[in-house]
């Protein structure tokens, strides 16, 4: 469809190119109604570059748009050519001290926690690295985009408000100046009347309306059927309905509609046709079809093409007024005078007011584009930004209520303006003063909550996602009123006391409707049918619960306003509690003499509700009152006299009851949601603003009533008025067998109500009920929280509750009450309680749930008993009361007090008659000890004269009453001390009597006291501390026999292991202790050691025994036995690549003979050494496949193994595994059955010898492929044909495996070449041996790196699964010609020895500069045994070892020495050149010869020698690996230690001579012609003349990319990184690879490409071209570390990047600053370096069943 379209495109051009901007201009400037003109011009030429065709042309368009449209513009605003116009002004103009930086998404944004003003007061990463708050306690976010810096704003910052670039210079004053004087007469008037009709313009453009007809000064002469089918976006339809959608209604590709669905969903719109009206229409109507099934429709209209492209060129406008200001603040002035001025029709009319009432109706793009303007004009410009306040906060009712029933995200509101706007104390305080901004705020947030129940209350439906949608829209007011509150008035004035007690009202009002919300009733009979609605009424609570701090906050401030808002908040909360006493008939209650009228009202049967939110702000404001002092000063304004407490306790008692009663399970039948409440509730979210003002409520009732009446109505709520005022009550209970759980519940009641008594009378640590102040708060907090464990920063800041500005206040005293320790590797850092601090740990501290008060308690009384000191956990001693709470204490004495403790105490002494419970127990003995520590205070601070007035003590001493005569509570105190079921409270007993007697002696202290009485108390004390003496004793008896008893069992332990070792060594072989076999066997002692050639050390066979972990049966490893197998994992791998962007283009014609020296992809095998039979396992794995097959059809999850693949679990220890290894004895033992060294040849002899076995083979096979000549004349050719001496070519071995070892070697050799080449498996493919051998070599190279960059000894003591794992992959790769055909073996040979043995018959061998050289002598030696299993002349296959080694490592030094850049001689040695050196020269110098002096000028032998040292090292290491394992030789001690450098034992071991050049000098006739065969080659001449460059030595180990230090750094890379695919837009998921450090565009549909028919996300597809399939990536945004492995397997790992806590912040959730941690860094390196990714992903997703199902392939 474009193609037809795009011969016009360029046809137009020339006209618009003639178009002349100056000329345009100049007639302009003559013009008498430029406005017309102007529009007439736009009218013109609008169309002509706008919207020509279906698929817009972004740069063409703007070029045009510059040159014909714009340039005037900018020529007529300047009069002269803007080139110069532009700079002048700017030149004339000063520079701003505001930032105005607008961020982008993704960008990392600054907040300094202690100097911000609020939260929302952020610095751009550029101003804050020039601040000092870089040094103090910054918090780091990214940005959802759309904010704007505000360094140089003085209200945002208490201190530091400038960066360095925005400092004020010291000249400036900061009296506002007006910008215009800069500015010359004739440009302002010019200016003005260029943006008032252009601003008009854009504006009435963007706000049009009708869709085919243009606003008549701007219609067309001659309009063409040209039309844009538009879609708009929604935020109800998801990407994938709009896509399928799409291709149905435009039938395009599936990739268009995604490129049509991502434009839509970044500008907010995107034609979708373009043609004539029919055309659009009709696919107009099948999208809006299609999409109307479930939710409303998509938006889509049809719009005349030249409306949208005035629409377009609006954007630009408005974009480009946003450049022109930039220039000039004179300019910005006036641009904001053009939109504040009021039009001509009054109220609203201005263009700012009519863009901002339309913003609903505008899309995505124009939105982000106007606010942007606003931003950088109106928000920058001080006096503008006032004005435009005022006109933002008077349309405020109806630009919130289009926010509420619009759809978009609130960024891209209007409304969201306001946190730049209500922010600013000045302006805040302004608002409320002059526009009433709370009541405001508050009335619009309540014209949304319209469902009402009769009482006037909130009413919310069911909580459906359409509900919690609207919602989440209305919640965004409290935001606002947070905005507006944020900051607290310094100093007040009349204006504002007013407006904000106004606002207080409309706030009191809101409340109200809340008070007593979602009411419930208990459920008897059957279970609740469905579960009520609560999740709103709290999500309400919870937004609220800052707001309602806030006011609290503003109220403390001033004391008049506190006067006046405790006198509205008591007047509502009468209203609220009119009908207090209707319908509930009063009672009296009696108990001890004392009577107390009340109602009756049973929690259990009426309703009862969680919401007060009205009492709660009273007890607040009251609190305010006593910690002020104002009840003090002004006690006549205050209504105290008329309050009544019964009144004020009755609703908070209900709630606290009704908690109770749920913990006594009384409400089960009520389902799960009061669960829910009653847990937010307590939660540390809600508690502040719910359970803790309902405690300082009751507080501050009974500190007004007499603690009896209170006492008897708190009994009569818990309905257990009956059991304490009736004696005996409780022994009729248990012997009338009632039922059991009536008994538990009353018990659990009591419990409780003990409980809220403690509660009560000890949480006196808020300022104002205790004379303490907020930091006292927060370490009690803290103390109790790390008493109950040990806890990381994260875990501490969640426990505490959040203040408005995200502040919990601790860190300010977390050094006074615990220990920091670092963590290690893994972990965190956690806190451990200071000692000293333990002592005011209380176990029933309030804020504990359940389980952690059981927690604390274990872990209190287990740190006592380490400390050897009593169990005991006593009331900690608690600060004074303020005086408007101290008459709370005598709640402890009062006789209802006395009489509750009496009847518990004597339901214990008589344990079996009643029901009762030890923790009611433990409570009333707290209660006890509470009163002791109050007392002991009271005498401790009494004044000369005063009489104390609590008197616990004397009254615990007294005996019951006249009735019943009970004996004391003292009395029974003692008598409880020596029951033996009460062995756990002895110790508080005791503590208790302890105490009494020192407050006794306190007392006595003033008369003398009589002898007797303290000589029984010394009395009690000896007997007491004999009692102690006896138990410790008894208990350090137990503690000697647990050691006795612990230390038998290590020691059976030990045995255990001992034992078993022998075992394991014998799994082994003999290596595992290499040491071991030396000391027994004299026969090897004295000899030195060598792994290869005629020399090579021989080694008594070891019988080896192993185990099947399946069958459990043991079994010897013999050649002809069943097999027994490893279960491994093959992998490909990058991990040592030096090119990864070289990959396998052709898998099925690639030949993997020779490895290339940069080793760029190769196949890794690892095992975790577990040992099956190969039946066994044959059997688990079928019985997985079929487990796998049967599951599919039940539910298509991901396991995290592919079973398709041929994965598997090893059925021991879960570890990834894909095939498996066969254990076998050593190759060599069994094909070397002719030993005879007495003449072997030398190298040049043996070189021959094999050429010419070679050349024989050749014939035979040329000759066998040309089968058709008669035979008589095949017969004569055998003769003509001289087979070298004891060739026997016709020869063909027997197999010595049997059946089951050959077949195990062919499965395990066939996985390799299925998983290294990624082609089906096929056992006959030639390629197979090369691939085994090629894994074998990888797999030691790259274990021979790990060694070395850790710099651990060769042969040091390896991990016993690696260890296993080569020793069986080098004996298999050894074996597995034997499964293969011998003319395939030999011809691989054949062709491996001719790259090194020049040979006419091969011409493309790769040059001896591409040959990996360990690859290739791995190759050679493996191979040639085929060859040699025919040669009968008496040759050992150890010589051809030896020389196969020696001919390699030759050819190895010629690659060193050819690409040795060696430095000049700047570092000449002194000393002599020894034979070495003078050596290398040598051979240098004949390499000059060889290459025609091409090679530099002769460095120094020093230099050369040492090149070659460290080049050929890892090759000799690997060299020495391979052997080793291949003859099983063990290696010499010395190599088994780290430290020396092992060169010369590296020789001896391999049968190296020392001066490895003397292997060119013994055998010079050959060498001199292999040298020069090998430099003849066109590819080394070619490198030797800088044409081409190669890999030098030795190879540099690979690691994982470098990290910055910070990671602010990062997250600013990666908010610069735009996706590659969709032209410059930011990409929301910016995902760095580790590996090779390339940024991706993750989890979006931009970047996602094809790969093996399937679609994947950008990190998948770039695993298979950087690491064959693995990666490892930091996903930047979410500081989290990925993991993945192929297209099913993924996890997420802990980042590198920890804070000062030592903890990582997975999310950024925190915004502590990050650092880099190289451990951990290295430890990831690590994982990748040992090929570990996999088997990490695995025991992740198995321990993670979520991991599973996570998409990873759209990653």
């Amino acid at each position: 469809m474009a193609s037809e379209l795009e011969p016009e495109v360029p046809a137009i051009d020339q006209s618009l190119l003639e178009c002349s901007a100056e000329e345009t201009a100049g007639k302009w400037l003559q013009s008498t109604d430029l406005t017309r003109e102007v529009y007439q011009h736009l009218a013109h030429y609008v169309p002509k570059i706008y919207c020509r065709g279906p698929n817009p042309f972004p740069q063409k368009e703007d070029m045009l748009a510059q040159h014909v449209l714009l340039g005037p513009l900018e020529w007529y605003l300047c009069g002269e050519d803007p080139a110069f116009g532009f700079p002048k002004l700017e030149r004339a103009n000063k520079p701003s001290h505001l930032c105005g930086r607008v961020f982008k998404v993704g960008e990392p944004t600054y907040s300094c926690r202690d100097c911000a003003v609020d939260p929302t007061c952020v610095l751009c990463m550029e101003c804050f690295l020039g601040s000092i708050h870089r040094d103090h306690r910054y918090r780091m976010t990214t940005s959802g985009g759309g904010g704007f810096c505000d360094c140089g704003d003085t209200e945002a910052w208490k201190e530091g408000p400038y960066c360095e670039k925005h400092e004020l210079h010291t000249s400036e004053t900061e009296e506002e100046e007006d910008p215009l004087v800069h500015l010359p007469e004739d440009v302002i008037a010019r200016t003005y009347s260029t943006f008032a009709i252009m601003f008009h313009y854009a504006v009435e453009i963007l706000t049009w309306e009708k869709e085919s007809e243009l606003p008549a000064d701007l219609e067309m002469v001659e309009k063409s059927d040209t039309y844009y089918c538009m879609l708009f976006n929604d935020e109800v339809h998801t990407y994938e309905q709009v896509i399928y959608t799409l291709q149905k209604a435009v039938n395009c590709t599936q990739k268009e509609a995604i490129g049509f669905a991502t434009t839509v969903d970044r500008d907010g719109r995107r034609s979708v046709r373009y043609g004539d009206f029919q055309y659009c229409e009709q696919a107009k109507s099948v999208i809006v079809r299609n999409t109307s099934r479930q939710t409303k429709p998509l938006k889509v209209q049809v719009m005349h093409s030249s409306i949208v492209a005035h629409q377009n060129f609006g954007l630009k406008l408005l974009s480009w007024l946003g450049s022109i200001i930039g220039y000039s603040d004179g300019l910005r002035r006036i641009l904001c005078q053009v939109g504040l001025q009021e039009g001509p029709d009054g109220e609203n009319s201005s263009l700012v007011d009519r863009l901002m009432l339309n913003d609903s109706k505008l899309w995505k793009g124009a939105r982000s584009v106007y606010h942007q303007l606003f931003m950088s004009s109106l928000l920058m410009d001080l006096k503008y930004k006032k004005l435009f306040a005022v006109r933002f906060a008077k349309n405020y009712e109806r630009l919130q209520s289009d926010y509420v029933t619009d759809d978009h995200d609130r960024e891209f509101s209007v409304a969201d303006l306001s946190v730049q706007i209500f922010t600013v104390p000045s302006l805040a305080r302004m608002l409320i003063t002059e526009e009433n901004l709370l009541t405001i705020i508050i009335k619009t947030f309540m014209d949304h909550l319209r469902h009402r129940d009769a009482q006037g209350r909130f009413q919310f439906e069911r909580y459906t996602a359409l509900q919690a949608f609207k919602f989440r829209r209305v919640q965004s007011l409290i935001l606002d009123l947070k905005y507006v509150l944020i900051s607290k008035p310094t100093e007040w004035s009349d204006g504002l006391r007013q407006k904000f007690l106004e606002g207080f009202d409309a706030f009191l009002e809101l409340l109200k409707c809340m008070q007593g919300m979602d009411p419930i009733t208990r459920q008897v009979g059957q279970h609740v049918e469905m579960e009520p609605e609560w999740e709103a009424a709290f999500t309400l609570q919870m937004k609220l619960t800052h707001v309602i701090s806030m006011m609290q906050d503003w109220c403390a401030l001033d004391e008049k306003v506190l006067i006046e808002a405790y006198k509205k908040c008591l007047a509502v909360l009468m209203q609220c509690h009119g009908g207090f006493t209707d319908g509930e008939q009063p009672i009296t209650l009696s108990i001890c003499g004392h009577s107390v009228e009340t109602i009756r009202y049973c929690v259990s049967q009426e309703k009862v509700s969680i919401h007060l939110p009205v009492s709660r702000l009273l007890a607040g404001l009251h609190v305010l009152l006593s910690k002020s002092e104002v009840a003090y000063k002004f006690p006549e304004l205050l209504p105290l006299s008329e309050l009544s407490p019964p009144m004020l306790i009755e609703h908070p008692l209900r709630c606290l009851v009704l908690c109770a009663q749920v913990h006594a399970g009384m409400w089960r039948r009520n389902g799960f949601s009061l669960v829910n409440q009653i847990y937010y509730y307590h939660n540390v979210k809600c508690r502040r603003e719910m359970f803790d003002k309902d405690i300082i409520m009751l507080q501050t009732g009974v500190s007004m009533m007499d603690p009896n009446h209170f006492l008897m109505i708190m009994l009569s709520r818990f309905e257990l008025y009956q059991i304490f005022s009736t004696p005996d009550y409780g022994k009729r209970l248990a012997s009338e067998i009632t039922h059991k759980d009536v008994v538990q519940q009353n018990n659990t009641l009591i419990e409780e109500m003990l409980y809220l008594i403690i509660m009560l009378v000890g949480e006196r640590v808020t300022p104002g009920v205790g004379q303490v102040n907020a930091t006292d708060e927060i370490k009690r907090e803290i103390i109790h929280q790390l008493s109950i464990k040990p806890m990381a920063h994260s875990e501490l800041v969640k426990s505490l509750p959040e203040d408005e500005n995200k502040e919990t206040g601790m860190e300010r005293v977390i050094e006074a009450v615990a220990h920091f320790k670092k963590p290690g590797l893994t972990g965190k850092g956690m806190y451990e309680l200071k000692p000293e601090c333990v002592k005011e740990f209380n176990l029933y501290f309030y804020h504990f749930s359940r389980a952690e008060q059981s927690k604390a308690e274990e872990a209190q009384r287990k740190l006592k008993r380490q400390n050897r000191e009593d169990t005991a956990l006593p009331p900690p001693i608690l600060p004074p009361f303020c005086p408007l709470f101290a008459s709370l204490v005598n709640i402890l004495q009062c006789d209802v007090m006395l009489c509750i403790m009496r009847t518990v105490l004597q339901w214990a002494v008589e344990h079996t008659g009643y029901a009762w419970s030890e923790s009611m127990l433990q409570r009333v003995l707290h209660l006890i000890g509470m009163a002791l520590q109050e007392e002991k205070q009271h005498l401790e601070n009494v004044m000369e004269e005063h009489v104390v007035t609590f008197t616990f003590t004397q009254k615990i001493s007294k005996p019951g009453e006249a009735p019943n005569n009970s004996p004391s509570i003292l009395a029974m105190l003692e008598t409880l001390q020596n029951a033996p079921y009460l062995e756990v409270h002895k110790d508080m007993i005791r503590w208790i009597l302890k105490t009494f007697n020192a407050i006794k002696k306190m007392r006595e202290n003033s008369s003398t006291s009589p002898v007797a009485e303290t000589e029984e108390a010394i009395t009690e004390e000896s007997s007491r501390d004999k009692d102690k003496a006896e138990r410790k004793r008894k208990a350090e008896i137990a503690r000697l026999r647990r050691e006795k008893v612990m230390a038998q069992m290590s020691e059976m332990q030990r045995h255990f292991i001992d034992e078993n070792r022998e075992l394991f060594q014998q799994t082994l072989g003999l290596e595992a202790s290499s040491s071991a076999v030396l000391d027994n066997s004299p026969m090897v002692s004295d000899v030195t050691l060598t792994a290869l050639g005629p020399a090579q050390t021989q080694v008594p066979k070891q019988r080896q025994f192993v185990t099947c972990i399946l069958c459990q049966e043991e079994q010897e490893v013999k050649v002809e036995s069943k097999a027994m197998v490893l279960a491994a994992f093959v992998q490909r791998s990058t991990v040592l690549s030096k090119n990864r962007s070289k990959g396998i283009q052709d898998p099925e014609k690639y030949d993997p003979l020779f490895m290339h020296p940069d080793l760029s992809c190769g196949t890794h095998t690892g095992s975790c050494g577990h040992i099956m039979h190969a039946h066994c396992w044959q059997r688990y794995f079928d019985s997985v496949q079929a487990k796998e097959q049967r599951r599919q059809q039940r539910l298509r999850l991901h396991t995290s193994y592919d079973v398709e693949n041929g994965e598997f679990l090893c059925p021991l220890c879960e570890c990834l595994s894909n095939t498996v290894i066969p254990l076998l004895l050593p190759p060599r033992d069994i094909f070397n059955n002719r030993l005879n060294f007495s003449d072997q040849p030398n190298l040049t002899q043996w070189i021959r010898t094999v050429s010419q076995q070679i050349k024989a083979l050749q014939i035979l096979r040329k000759e066998e492929s040309i089968p058709n000549i008669a035979s008589s004349k095949n017969s004569k050719n055998t003769d003509k044909l001289q087979l070298p001496e004891g060739f026997r070519p016709d020869f063909h071995p027997k197999n010595p495996y049997s059946d089951s070892i050959k077949e195990m070697l062919t499965t395990f050799g066939t996985a390799i070449y299925k998983v290294g080449l990624k082609v089906h498996p096929n056992e006959e493919d030639p390629r197979v041996p090369v691939m085994c051998w090629g894994s074998c070599a990888y797999t030691i190279q790259s274990i021979e790196r790990i060694l070395s960059d850790d710099d651990k000894p060769l042969f040091g003591p390896l991990p016993c699964r690696l260890d296993d794992c080569l020793r069986s992959l080098t004996r298999f790769a050894a074996a597995h010609w034997t499964v293969a055909l011998l003319s395939v073996v030999q011809g691989h040979f054949c062709k491996l020895f001719a790259s090194l043995v020049p040979d006419d018959s091969y011409g493309d061998l790769p040059c001896i500069l591409d040959i990996d050289m360990f690859h290739l002598l791995v190759g050679l030696v493996l191979a040639f045994p085929a060859l040699h299993c025919q040669d009968f002349s008496g040759i050992s296959l150890g010589t051809g070892d030896l020389h196969i080694f020696h001919l390699v490592t030759m050819a190895h030094i010629i690659q060193i020495l050819l690409t040795s850049c060696t430095e000049a001689n700047g570092m000449d040695q002194e000393t002599p050149a020894g034979e070495e050196e003078l050596a290398v020269l040598a051979l240098y110098k004949t390499l000059r010869q060889c290459t025609g002096s091409v090679l530099k000028e002769t460095p120094s032998g020093w230099h050369l020698w040492r090149s070659v040292r460290a080049g050929l090292a890892p090759f000799l290491k690997c060299s020495a690996l391979f052997f080793h394992y291949l003859s099983g030789v063990p290696a010499p001690p010395e190599m088994q230690v780290s430290g020396t450098r092992h060169f010369e034992q590296l020789c001896n071991y391999l049968s190296l001579p020392n001066n490895l050049i003397s292997l060119f000098q013994e055998n010079s006739e050959i060498t001199k012609v292999l040298i020069e065969s090998w430099c003849q080659n066109s590819e080394v001449k070619r490198y030797l003349n800088g044409e081409r460059d190669a890999i030098s030595y030795p190879r540099e180990s690979n690691k994982l990319i470098g990290l910055p230090e910070d990671y602010s750094s990062l997250i600013n890379q990666a908010s610069n990184f735009s996706c590659p695919k969709s032209g410059g837009d930011k990409s929301r998921a910016p995902t760095l690879c580790l590996v090779c450090g390339t940024l991706l565009c993750s989890q979006s549909y931009c970047c996602q490409t094809e790969l093996e028919g399937e679609d994947v996300g950008a990190c998948t597809a770039h695993t298979y071209s950087c690491g064959s399939g693995v990666g490892i990536f930091l996903r930047v945004r979410e500081c989290q570390v990925l993991f993945l492995a192929g297209k099913t397997k993924g996890c997420f790992y802990s980042p590198p990047y920890l804070d000062d806590y030592g903890e990582t912040d997975q999310g950024l959730r925190r915004g502590n600053p990050l650092h880099l941690c190289k451990e951990r860094f290295k430890k990831i390196q690590k994982l990748w370096h040992q090929h570990s990714i996999t088997e990490e992903i695995g025991h992740a997703q198995e321990a993670n069943q979520t991991l599973v199902g996570v998409d990873w392939q759209h990653l």
